[in-house]
Protein backbone atom coordinates (compact mmCIF):
# COMPACT_ATOMS: atom_id res chain seq x y z
CA UNK A 1 0.00 0.00 0.00
CA UNK A 2 0.94 3.75 -0.29
CA UNK A 3 -0.63 6.98 0.53
CA UNK A 4 -2.33 7.73 -3.07
CA UNK A 5 -4.86 5.02 -1.63
CA UNK A 6 -6.86 7.11 0.87
CA UNK A 7 -9.48 5.66 3.82
CA UNK A 8 -12.31 8.29 3.16
CA UNK A 9 -13.91 9.09 7.42
CA UNK A 10 -17.22 10.07 6.80
CA UNK A 11 -18.01 10.85 10.77
CA UNK A 12 -20.74 12.66 12.68
CA UNK A 13 -23.69 12.78 15.18
CA UNK A 14 -26.35 10.26 14.86
CA UNK A 15 -29.36 10.99 12.50
CA UNK A 16 -26.87 13.44 10.65
CA UNK A 17 -27.52 11.97 7.50
CA UNK A 18 -24.31 9.58 7.30
CA UNK A 19 -26.27 6.64 5.30
CA UNK A 20 -27.39 8.55 2.47
CA UNK A 21 -24.31 10.20 1.89
CA UNK A 22 -22.10 7.31 2.03
CA UNK A 23 -24.02 6.06 -0.48
CA UNK A 24 -23.42 8.58 -3.13
CA UNK A 25 -19.74 8.61 -2.19
CA UNK A 26 -19.37 4.79 -2.68
CA UNK A 27 -21.46 5.04 -5.61
CA UNK A 28 -19.02 8.04 -6.73
CA UNK A 29 -15.86 6.28 -6.62
CA UNK A 30 -17.36 2.61 -6.79
CA UNK A 31 -15.89 2.04 -3.38
CA UNK A 32 -17.19 -0.72 -0.30
CA UNK A 33 -18.09 0.93 2.94
CA UNK A 34 -16.80 -0.16 6.42
CA UNK A 35 -19.30 0.58 9.19
CA UNK A 36 -17.61 2.09 12.28
CA UNK A 37 -20.83 1.38 14.37
CA UNK A 38 -20.30 -0.24 17.84
CA UNK A 39 -24.21 -1.62 17.82
CA UNK A 40 -24.78 -1.70 14.20
CA UNK A 41 -22.15 -4.92 14.63
CA UNK A 42 -25.02 -6.90 16.10
CA UNK A 43 -26.95 -8.97 14.06
CA UNK A 44 -30.15 -9.30 16.51
CA UNK A 45 -30.56 -5.59 17.25
CA UNK A 46 -31.26 -4.14 13.67
CA UNK A 47 -33.98 -1.63 14.25
CA UNK A 48 -33.08 -0.13 17.40
CA UNK A 49 -29.60 0.52 16.04
CA UNK A 50 -30.61 2.39 12.99
CA UNK A 51 -28.91 -0.67 10.54
CA UNK A 52 -29.07 0.04 6.78
CA UNK A 53 -32.08 -1.09 5.29
CA UNK A 54 -31.51 -4.12 3.27
CA UNK A 55 -32.58 -2.25 0.14
CA UNK A 56 -29.50 0.25 1.09
CA UNK A 57 -27.09 -2.38 1.68
CA UNK A 58 -27.90 -3.82 -1.74
CA UNK A 59 -26.37 -0.70 -3.22
CA UNK A 60 -23.00 -1.10 -2.38
CA UNK A 61 -20.59 -3.59 -0.55
CA UNK A 62 -20.78 -2.80 3.45
CA UNK A 63 -18.43 -4.47 6.17
CA UNK A 64 -19.49 -4.96 10.18
CA UNK A 65 -22.92 -4.93 10.00
CA UNK A 66 -24.50 -7.36 11.80
CA UNK A 67 -21.35 -9.84 11.90
CA UNK A 68 -21.33 -10.37 15.71
CA UNK A 69 -23.42 -11.51 18.00
CA UNK A 70 -24.83 -9.76 20.80
CA UNK A 71 -23.59 -12.15 22.83
CA UNK A 72 -19.96 -11.95 21.56
CA UNK A 73 -17.03 -9.40 23.22
CA UNK A 74 -16.02 -7.06 21.01
CA UNK A 75 -13.89 -3.72 21.44
CA UNK A 76 -12.19 -1.21 19.58
CA UNK A 77 -8.53 -2.79 19.62
CA UNK A 78 -10.20 -5.69 17.80
CA UNK A 79 -12.17 -3.47 15.35
CA UNK A 80 -8.76 -1.32 14.58
CA UNK A 81 -7.14 -4.81 13.64
CA UNK A 82 -10.04 -6.26 11.63
CA UNK A 83 -10.48 -2.77 9.82
CA UNK A 84 -6.73 -2.74 9.15
CA UNK A 85 -6.65 -6.30 7.78
CA UNK A 86 -9.27 -5.44 5.93
CA UNK A 87 -8.12 -2.65 4.17
CA UNK A 88 -5.02 -4.58 3.32
CA UNK A 89 -7.42 -6.38 1.21
CA UNK A 90 -9.57 -3.78 0.01
CA UNK A 91 -6.69 -1.19 -1.31
CA UNK A 92 -5.33 -4.14 -3.74
CA UNK A 93 -8.87 -3.47 -5.90
CA UNK A 94 -9.64 0.25 -4.44
CA UNK A 95 -8.34 2.92 -4.71
CA UNK A 96 -10.61 4.39 -2.17
CA UNK A 97 -12.36 3.00 0.83
CA UNK A 98 -15.47 4.42 2.78
CA UNK A 99 -15.31 4.35 6.56
CA UNK A 100 -18.68 5.95 7.76
CA UNK A 101 -19.72 5.65 11.81
CA UNK A 102 -20.59 8.04 14.84
CA UNK A 103 -18.54 5.54 17.52
CA UNK A 104 -15.94 7.88 17.97
CA UNK A 105 -13.38 5.21 19.60
CA UNK A 106 -13.86 2.73 16.86
CA UNK A 107 -12.91 5.47 13.99
CA UNK A 108 -9.96 7.00 16.41
CA UNK A 109 -8.75 2.86 16.41
CA UNK A 110 -8.25 3.20 13.34
CA UNK A 111 -7.32 6.66 12.20
CA UNK A 112 -4.68 7.42 15.30
CA UNK A 113 -4.08 3.41 16.82
CA UNK A 114 -4.87 1.97 20.16
CA UNK A 115 -1.95 1.44 22.67
CA UNK A 116 -1.09 -2.15 22.83
CA UNK A 117 -2.76 -3.66 25.88
CA UNK A 118 -2.53 -7.32 27.03
CA UNK A 119 -5.00 -9.68 25.66
CA UNK A 120 -7.53 -10.66 28.33
CA UNK A 121 -7.74 -13.69 29.12
CA UNK A 122 -11.02 -16.03 29.74
CA UNK A 123 -10.66 -16.67 33.24
CA UNK A 124 -9.80 -12.93 33.57
CA UNK A 125 -12.84 -11.81 31.56
CA UNK A 126 -15.13 -13.89 32.81
CA UNK A 127 -14.22 -12.99 36.44
CA UNK A 128 -14.55 -9.45 35.98
CA UNK A 129 -18.05 -9.80 34.22
CA UNK A 130 -19.55 -12.33 36.68
CA UNK A 131 -18.19 -9.65 39.38
CA UNK A 132 -19.76 -6.72 37.64
CA UNK A 133 -23.09 -8.94 36.90
CA UNK A 134 -23.47 -9.66 40.18
CA UNK A 135 -22.73 -6.39 42.31
CA UNK A 136 -23.35 -3.91 39.50
CA UNK A 137 -21.51 -0.70 38.10
CA UNK A 138 -21.05 1.03 41.19
CA UNK A 139 -19.12 -1.96 42.62
CA UNK A 140 -16.40 -1.79 39.21
CA UNK A 141 -16.28 2.21 39.81
CA UNK A 142 -14.91 1.60 43.17
CA UNK A 143 -12.65 -1.49 42.02
CA UNK A 144 -11.11 0.72 39.19
CA UNK A 145 -10.93 3.27 41.62
CA UNK A 146 -8.34 1.25 44.00
CA UNK A 147 -6.72 -0.20 40.83
CA UNK A 148 -5.85 3.24 39.00
CA UNK A 149 -6.96 6.50 40.78
CA UNK A 150 -5.54 8.05 37.36
CA UNK A 151 -7.71 6.85 34.51
CA UNK A 152 -10.72 6.57 37.18
CA UNK A 153 -10.70 10.36 37.55
CA UNK A 154 -10.40 10.59 33.53
CA UNK A 155 -13.24 8.05 32.64
CA UNK A 156 -16.78 8.48 31.87
CA UNK A 157 -18.75 6.47 34.79
CA UNK A 158 -21.80 5.68 33.23
CA UNK A 159 -19.45 3.89 30.08
CA UNK A 160 -19.58 0.34 31.42
CA UNK A 161 -18.01 -1.35 29.27
CA UNK A 162 -14.94 1.14 29.45
CA UNK A 163 -15.02 0.70 32.93
CA UNK A 164 -15.35 -2.93 32.79
CA UNK A 165 -12.19 -3.20 30.27
CA UNK A 166 -10.37 -1.24 32.34
CA UNK A 167 -10.25 -3.07 35.48
CA UNK A 168 -9.90 -6.71 32.79
CA UNK A 169 -6.37 -4.34 31.64
CA UNK A 170 -5.52 -3.58 35.26
CA UNK A 171 -5.79 -7.01 36.50
CA UNK A 172 -4.29 -8.78 33.70
CA UNK A 173 -1.44 -6.85 33.34
CA UNK A 174 -1.06 -5.91 36.72
CA UNK A 175 -0.38 -2.47 36.24
CA UNK A 176 -2.59 0.45 36.31
CA UNK A 177 -4.56 0.81 32.75
CA UNK A 178 -3.45 4.61 32.60
CA UNK A 179 0.63 3.53 32.58
CA UNK A 180 -0.54 1.65 29.71
CA UNK A 181 -1.72 4.31 27.59
CA UNK A 182 0.26 6.57 25.27
CA UNK A 183 -1.41 8.25 23.57
CA UNK A 184 1.34 7.76 20.51
CA UNK A 185 -0.49 8.41 17.37
CA UNK A 186 0.24 5.47 14.83
CA UNK A 187 1.54 6.04 11.45
CA UNK A 188 -1.01 4.40 8.71
CA UNK A 189 0.37 3.45 5.17
CA UNK A 190 -2.98 4.98 3.18
CA UNK A 191 -4.27 8.58 3.18
CA UNK A 192 -6.69 9.73 5.63
CA UNK A 193 -9.50 12.35 4.55
CA UNK A 194 -11.68 13.22 7.98
CA UNK A 195 -14.70 14.59 7.20
CA UNK A 196 -17.57 15.56 9.82
CA UNK A 197 -20.83 16.11 9.02
CA UNK A 198 -23.36 18.70 10.86
CA UNK A 199 -26.69 20.18 10.65
CA UNK A 200 -28.16 22.71 12.15
CA UNK A 201 -29.21 21.73 15.82
CA UNK A 202 -32.24 22.30 15.52
CA UNK A 203 -32.94 20.16 12.36
CA UNK A 204 -30.81 17.65 13.72
CA UNK A 205 -32.86 17.09 16.71
CA UNK A 206 -36.01 16.85 14.58
CA UNK A 207 -34.20 14.35 12.60
CA UNK A 208 -33.39 12.51 16.08
CA UNK A 209 -37.43 12.67 16.94
CA UNK A 210 -38.46 11.94 13.97
CA UNK A 211 -36.23 8.39 14.05
CA UNK A 212 -37.18 7.62 17.26
CA UNK A 213 -41.05 7.89 16.06
CA UNK A 214 -39.51 5.51 13.02
CA UNK A 215 -38.12 3.05 15.62
CA UNK A 216 -41.17 2.61 17.31
CA UNK A 217 -43.32 2.49 14.20
CA UNK A 218 -41.13 -0.34 12.87
CA UNK A 219 -41.37 -2.54 15.83
CA UNK A 220 -38.85 -2.01 18.12
CA UNK A 221 -40.79 -2.74 21.33
CA UNK A 222 -41.20 -6.26 19.58
CA UNK A 223 -37.26 -6.51 19.25
CA UNK A 224 -36.51 -5.53 22.55
CA UNK A 225 -38.89 -8.04 23.47
CA UNK A 226 -37.43 -11.05 22.39
CA UNK A 227 -34.25 -10.03 24.38
CA UNK A 228 -35.73 -8.46 27.58
CA UNK A 229 -34.38 -11.75 29.34
CA UNK A 230 -30.39 -11.01 28.37
CA UNK A 231 -30.75 -7.11 29.12
CA UNK A 232 -27.75 -7.55 31.43
CA UNK A 233 -25.72 -7.95 28.14
CA UNK A 234 -23.45 -5.11 27.71
CA UNK A 235 -24.53 -4.89 24.14
CA UNK A 236 -28.19 -4.02 25.13
CA UNK A 237 -26.90 -1.33 27.82
CA UNK A 238 -27.79 1.05 24.92
CA UNK A 239 -30.06 4.50 23.98
CA UNK A 240 -33.35 2.94 22.76
CA UNK A 241 -32.95 -0.31 24.48
CA UNK A 242 -32.58 0.89 27.85
CA UNK A 243 -35.41 2.94 27.71
CA UNK A 244 -38.06 0.39 26.11
CA UNK A 245 -36.57 -2.37 29.13
CA UNK A 246 -38.20 -0.10 31.28
CA UNK A 247 -41.19 -0.02 29.84
CA UNK A 248 -41.51 -3.67 29.31
CA UNK A 249 -40.54 -3.80 33.35
CA UNK A 250 -43.43 -1.51 33.96
CA UNK A 251 -40.92 1.09 35.38
CA UNK A 252 -42.63 3.63 32.48
CA UNK A 253 -45.09 4.35 30.01
CA UNK A 254 -44.47 4.09 26.52
CA UNK A 255 -44.73 7.37 26.27
CA UNK A 256 -41.95 8.16 28.58
CA UNK A 257 -39.94 5.98 26.99
CA UNK A 258 -40.32 7.45 23.63
CA UNK A 259 -39.01 11.51 25.49
CA UNK A 260 -35.96 9.23 27.25
CA UNK A 261 -35.02 7.71 24.17
CA UNK A 262 -34.90 10.88 22.29
CA UNK A 263 -33.61 13.00 25.09
CA UNK A 264 -30.46 10.36 25.48
CA UNK A 265 -29.78 10.46 22.04
CA UNK A 266 -29.99 14.37 21.91
CA UNK A 267 -26.98 14.09 24.62
CA UNK A 268 -25.22 11.69 22.92
CA UNK A 269 -25.62 13.73 19.35
CA UNK A 270 -23.93 16.45 21.52
CA UNK A 271 -21.48 14.36 22.85
CA UNK A 272 -20.03 13.38 19.47
CA UNK A 273 -20.35 16.73 18.24
CA UNK A 274 -17.98 18.02 21.13
CA UNK A 275 -15.64 14.96 20.52
CA UNK A 276 -14.82 15.04 16.92
CA UNK A 277 -14.91 19.28 17.62
CA UNK A 278 -11.73 18.52 19.78
CA UNK A 279 -9.78 15.85 17.78
CA UNK A 280 -9.34 18.89 15.51
CA UNK A 281 -8.57 16.23 12.42
CA UNK A 282 -11.88 17.06 10.88
CA UNK A 283 -13.07 18.99 8.47
CA UNK A 284 -16.88 19.68 8.20
CA UNK A 285 -18.94 20.02 6.04
CA UNK A 286 -23.05 21.48 6.72
CA UNK A 287 -25.49 19.36 5.19
CA UNK A 288 -27.57 22.82 5.46
CA UNK A 289 -25.34 24.77 3.39
CA UNK A 290 -26.73 22.47 0.15
CA UNK A 291 -23.09 22.57 -0.96
CA UNK A 292 -21.93 19.98 -3.52
CA UNK A 293 -19.81 17.41 -2.26
CA UNK A 294 -17.61 16.01 -4.12
CA UNK A 295 -15.97 19.59 -4.90
CA UNK A 296 -15.86 20.02 -1.70
CA UNK A 297 -14.02 16.56 -1.22
CA UNK A 298 -11.72 17.64 -3.92
CA UNK A 299 -10.62 20.83 -2.30
CA UNK A 300 -9.99 19.23 1.31
CA UNK A 301 -7.70 16.40 -0.47
CA UNK A 302 -5.87 19.51 -1.88
CA UNK A 303 -5.25 20.74 1.61
CA UNK A 304 -3.66 17.94 2.95
CA UNK A 305 -1.42 16.54 0.40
Amino acid sequence: MNNTKTLIVLAGPTAVGKTELSLQIAHHYNCPIISADSRQIYKEIKIGTAAPTAEQLSQAKHYFIGHKSIHDYYSAWEFEQDTLALLEKLFNNHDYVLMTGGSMMYIDAVCNGIDEIPTISDDVRGAVWNEYETYGLQHMLDKLKALDPTFYAQADHNNAKRIIHAVEICLESSKPYSSLRTGKIKERPFRIVRICLNREREELFERISQRVDQMINDGLIEEAKQYFELRHLNSLNTVGYKEIFQYLAGEIDLEEASRLIKRNTRRYAKKQLAWFRLRNQYHWFDLNEKKDFFAFFNKTVETIE
